[in-house]
């Protein structure tokens, strides 16, 4: 195997697939990249079991072949390498490859292609089509919601519901639930439901554009994510998610219209007081304003007023600030729509039609 590419291509392409790696696996295989060099293309993957992630860069190779090599290393040698600078990557006998550029010469010991492991064809598999920028959205609002406890491990991903009418992610931790729909017309038989793991979540969502298309092809218990030139597939979380529908409330007449920016800051300053035993924020909403407080034993108060546009009865309830942070900073509202109806009773905010994110209050002492 031989080819030649410059450094920016080849860190670009390297940049893309590093995250499968698993430097710590019981497999020193899974520590290394397959780089296969075909016909007309050079085809980067890695893999830690999981997830895994295939990405190709358009270079015509001299010599066609394959080898796996030390992921960290190679990359590291590449970004050391001068910039501007073309960079040679062959194979010689006993799988030792070489990388050269200008006076710079490296020994890497590689393994045979045939020990890596094969990762799932599911591109004959049913699909459908999304727009990247659109699957980007709604995994930004709704992956900070799901769990980080193990222990409840069918909520350790986003639950995707796939429906001739659109497409649902869903992702909650117990404490609050994330919901936003899609509408697009799908073919009745592409019905399904499936739970992405967190890492794959997070991965797609570094991958995801602003441009072009993600295919989502459909596994028994895998999903493959084809963004074109790089490729994400997956392990699908095994069980039943639960059944959020039953907690999201009824639309509440009563809402309070706030800006956002100011929520967002207000929030934040008050959260300054929290600690992890006293971590609720205290909001007493009165007629055009909301008042945000925080007094923590030994450590001092805080208060912050913010005007507000509502009408309704005086309400008091406490909730933890970083839920309410993660969802205004990943909102480009302009104002925002708070629904409470008590003090027990989930805070709503609704985005019109297509998203709504519910939040348990938490007991004000």
């Amino acid at each position: 195997m031989k080819f030649s590419a410059s450094k920016s291509l080849l860190l670009k392409g390297l940049q893309s697939v590093q995250s499968a790696i698993n430097t710590k696996a019981n497999l020193p295989i899974l520590s290394n990249i397959l780089i296969e060099a075909n016909n007309d293309n050079i085809i980067l993957t890695t893999t830690d079991l999981d997830i895994g992630i295939v990405t190709t860069i358009e270079i015509k190779p001299s010599i066609a072949g394959a080898i796996t090599i030390p992921a960290k290393k190679l990359f590291d040698i590449i970004k050391e390498l001068p910039e501007d600078e073309t960079i040679s990557i062959s194979v010689k006998k006993n799988n030792l490859t070489y990388i050269e550029c200008e006076n710079n010469v490296f020994k890497v010991m590689g393994l045979p292609k045939d020990e890596f492991p094969q990762l799932p064809e599911l591109k004959n598999k049913d699909h459908i089509i999304l727009e990247q920028k659109k699957l980007k959205t709604m995994l930004g609002l709704t992956s900070f919601a799901v769990s980080n406890d193990e222990t409840r491990y069918v909520l350790n991903g986003i639950l995707f519901v796939i429906r001739p009418d659109g497409i649902r992610l869903a992702a909650t931790d117990g404490r609050r639930l994330a919901v936003i729909d899609e509408k697009k017309e799908f073919p009745k038989n592409l019905e399904r439901r499936f739970i992405v793991p967190t890492k794959a979540v997070n991965e797609l969502n570094r991958i995801l554009g602003d441009n072009g298309e993600v295919r989502i092809f459909l596994g028994d218990n895998q999903v493959l994510f084809d963004m074109g030139p790089t490729r994400l597939i997956s392990r699908l979380i095994e069980g039943d998610f639960p059944n959020y529908d039953q907690v999201i409330p009824k639309e509440s007449k009563e809402k309070i219209i706030v800006p956002r920016d100011l929520f967002l800051s207000a929030i934040k300053r008050v959260a300054l007081f929290t600690n992890p035993d006293s971590m609720a924020v205290k909001i007493d909403v009165l007629r055009d304003r909301m008042v945000l407080s925080k007094n923590t034993p030994y450590l001092g108060e805080a208060r912050v007023e913010v005007v507000a546009d509502y009408k309704g009865k005086e309400i008091s309830v406490g909730f933890n600030p970083n839920y309410i942070i993660d969802l205004l900073k990943n909102i480009d509202q302009e104002k925002i729509d708070l629904e409470l109806v008590d003090t027990e009773k989930p805070g709503v905010i609704r985005i019109r039609n297509e998203y709504v994110y519910v939040v348990l209050p938490m007991q004000l002492t």
